[in-house]
């Protein structure tokens, strides 16, 4: 084995998208209990990443997982059937009279002693430690104050407050919520660079946090209104509110949770890929005359426009998008509000919002929706660029379409996306040959001798100058698919704004990022250029490198 960051850093990118899910399913079948399965995938996700960020390289990275995760549960299983054995009757019924004087003689007949239960399971944890300190450990006031470094005042206070709470609170109906036995998913959108230790995927994975953020978007609530909500016990419903809250996910107003993403609704989705789904037609047609305009001005001003690497039918499913995303970026940099300055001032250098831990991004929740909705169309490339002096503009639309996205890797990195750029230029000096095959087996280059060659659309960037006459004529064609684009932004722009909570309604740089994340076009207008025979795939196409491009300066 050894060591290196860079490929540590990978790893961790790849353990977070590929086997978060996988251990979740592992631990389930294990456990039978989607609670006990959640905490023992998170442990074993946390021994792996530990592992990798100390330098750790498996030679063979699958069986290392599996065999960190099979370790993990047997030593969780062996933990459980200690504690199993270890509880007798004896220790039930001393834990029992443990709570003798807590609330009226009244209420401890054994029927009442389920309800005390539940309650401690719902007691904020400031109470509850000294509750358990008091009654079932039996220290003394002045050990809990030493213990816990307050006043010995303070501890008769809370003493005093926990036992009217849980008198209260065992008069009370408690009913759980609905999401305590039918939890929801939620689908995300992403823009941006993931924190070190793939945050946010390796947070938002988990069917409790989802729920979580769900709810405190719903409702604004407490720590102990989300744990009756979802059913979850306060000590491990406090865990997952801190996590969520340090990873800027949740943010705390007073005592209420609320979630500090935007969440689109089912019934909003609805109406926005309705629409989309109705200029689709109009809008694809008129990319593909401005798309095709353009090619034949390249033509005549430069026949060697780009490279040739990639046969001219491929490079369009690249060029295609491009086109979508350059009429996109118009249209929003029209519509978009400028930020606050404190709002400003937390944005990175590739326009997203600073995060912990390195992280880089902004996050769209998508409430679970079963209806119609084009293709999602996904842009990768390189986001470990040092500085902008040294940026290199590579991308890769990975397109959910056919599984054509599970052909190549998820990103570059800096080294790889860099001896892309010596490749095209032909400059190899320098570039070790590992990382030459290395993007040769990812099918971003291929062999012949010693000479290595880009598979895909490269172009230099060249100055054209158009003809006045040119001008107008790409300026008519330009106008006429903005001003369809734009239409439909101002579409979602109105369903998105219709139910934003009051708590996110002042966050300008949030209603920006949500509108444009759901606006995109991409997978419309990719599935209405196959439809008309403008690009093509049949299910047994061998080709893999589909999408990918890189402009050199």
């Amino acid at each position: 084995m050894t060591n290196s960051n860079t490929l540590s850093d990978k790893l961790i990118a790849d353990f977070s998208r590929e086997y978060i899910g996988k251990l979740f399913y592992f631990c389930l079948k294990k456990t039978g209990n989607a609670h006990e399965a959640e905490d023992l995938a998170s442990d074993i996700s946390l021994n792996i990443i530990a592992e990798l960020k100390k330098g750790t390289i498996p030679e063979n990275f699958p069986a290392w997982v599996w065999k960190i995760a099979r370790n993990r549960y047997s030593s969780w299983a062996d933990k459980k059937n200690r504690r199993a054995k270890a509880v007798s009757a004896a220790d039930i019924e001393s834990l029992e009279l443990a709570f003798d004087g807590l609330v009226e003689d009244e209420l401890l007949h054994k029927e009442e002693l389920g309800l005390l239960r539940r309650e401690l399971a719902f007691i904020a944890s400031d109470y509850r430690k000294i509750v358990m300190a008091y009654y079932i450990d039996d220290m003394s006031v002045r050990d809990i104050a030493k213990m816990l470094s307050i006043p010995e005042g303070t501890v008769k206070t809370k003493l005093f407050r926990s036992r009217n709470i849980l008198k209260e609170g065992m008069l009370m109906a408690r009913e759980f919520g609905v999401m305590s036995y039918k939890p929801e998913n939620v689908g995300f959108i992403m823009n941006g660079r993931s924190g070190k230790n793939g945050e946010p995927w390796s947070i938002i994975s988990r069917s409790l946090c989802k729920n979580i953020l769900l709810a405190a978007y719903r409702t604004p609530s407490t720590a102990e209104e989300l744990s009756i909500e979802l059913g979850v016990a306060l000590p491990y419903m406090e865990d997952e509110l801190n996590m969520l809250t340090n990873a800027t996910l949740l943010k705390k107003n007073g005592n209420k949770y609320e979630t500090n993403i935007f969440i689109v609704s089912a019934k909003a989705q609805e109406k926005i890929y309705m629409n989309l789904r109705r200029i689709a037609p109009e809008l694809t047609a008129a990319i593909i005359k401005l798309q095709e305009y353009q090619v034949k001005c390249n033509e005549e001003y430069d026949s060697k426009w780009h490279e040739g690497y990639q046969p001219f039918e491929d490079m369009k499913w690249a060029m295609l998008m491009q086109t979508v995303d350059n009429i996109d970026f118009d249209v929003r940099k029209e519509k978009v509000k400028k930020a606050s300055e404190s709002v400003e001032k937390k944005i990175g250098r590739f326009g997203n919002t600073i995060r912990p831990d390195g992280g880089e991004w902004d996050l769209l929740g998508l409430e679970d929706y079963l209806g119609d909705r084009p293709e999602f169309v996904g842009l990768h490339g390189c986001m470990d660029t040092p500085d902008f002096s040294d940026y290199i503009n590579f991308g890769q639309y990975k397109f959910n379409y056919k599984g054509i996205c599970n052909k190549t890797p998820v990103h570059l990195n800096y080294e790889e996306a860099r001896a892309l750029v010596a490749a095209a230029r032909k400059e190899l000096s320098g570039i070790p040959a590992a990382v030459l095959d290395r993007l040769v087996s990812y099918g971003y280059l291929k062999k012949e001798g010693k000479n290595y060659s880009p598979t895909f659309w490269v172009s230099f960037s060249k100055k054209i100058e158009l003809s006045h006459q040119q001008e107008i004529e790409y300026r008519r064609l330009l106008d006429a698919a903005r001003e369809i684009a734009a239409a439909h932004y101002d579409f979602c722009r109105k369903i998105i704004l219709d139910e934003v909570p009051e708590f996110l309604k002042n966050d300008s740089h949030q209603i920006d990022h949500a509108c444009a994340a759901i606006y995109h076009m991409r997978g419309a207008v990719l599935e209405e250029a196959l439809r008309t025979g403008y690009i093509t795939y049949s299910d047994n196409d061998s080709r893999n490198m589909l999408g990918a491009y890189l402009f050199i300066d």
